[in-house]
């Protein structure tokens, strides 16, 4: 098996390490993460190694894999990586995801366990896809988007990037969001979101 490092060793990270685990297709070699006090510490029986620049010093191909929550903070380790030719970013979809062929994505995407994808998706890069969510047919989701758990996405829906839908939030068919929203938990989006900021409430209403 080949080698895969884990950027990010918090909770997601464990979560993410894990799903890796059960694929049985990489071996975790380590986690990477930027906290010094975690360096040389052992997490779940993997490693801490080193920090983001570990990852630059490495001459051989290496993949990796960025379990960060925050999408600005994972487009900024995104953009300290991706020049160097020998990183790939592989797409970790768990064992049990439903996914049709008829899904096209791009890469460092994460699909955590007992998700949905149906039909004529299109999936950018650097995506979360937290637990049990269900995604509709012809959806787009471009970049560096973080859905949490249980979330309930209807056919049509175009989100931008940096958007974070909160756990338990549903979207009805057709309706996009603008860059940068922010969904609260369990909230409803019945309109489309012209405006980047936080949405709260059935249905959702601007905070900020």
């Amino acid at each position: 098996m080949n080698d895969i490092y884990i950027v990010g060793a918090s909770g997601f990270g464990r979560e993410v390490a894990w799903l890796i685990e059960e694929l049985e297709t990489w071996n975790i070699a380590g986690f990477i993460d930027d906290n010094e006090s975690i360096q040389n510490t052992i997490i779940n029986n993997i490693p801490v190694i080193g920090n983001t620049d570990f990852l630059l010093d490495m001459k051989d191909n290496i993949n990796v894999v960025i379990a960060i929550g925050n999408p600005y903070i994972r487009e900024k380790i995104v953009q300290k990586l991706i020049s160097k030719e020998t990183i790939c970013f592989p797409n970790i979809i768990a064992k049990d995801v439903r996914i049709s062929k008829y899904v096209k994505m791009g890469i460092g995407n994460i699909i955590c366990t007992g998700t949905i994808l149906t039909t004529n998706i299109s999936l950018g890069n650097f995506n979360h896809i937290n637990l049990d969510c269900t995604v509709g047919h012809d959806v787009v989701l471009n970049d560096y988007i973080t859905v949490y758990p249980s979330v309930n996405i209807s056919g049509n829906v175009n989100i931008d990037d940096y958007s974070e839908l909160g756990t338990g939030s549903k979207i009805i068919q057709g309706k996009t969001l603008a860059k940068s929203v922010v969904l609260g938990a369990g909230a409803v989006v019945v309109k489309n979101l012209e405006e980047s900021g936080t949405y709260v409430g059935v249905p959702t209403k601007k905070t900020n």
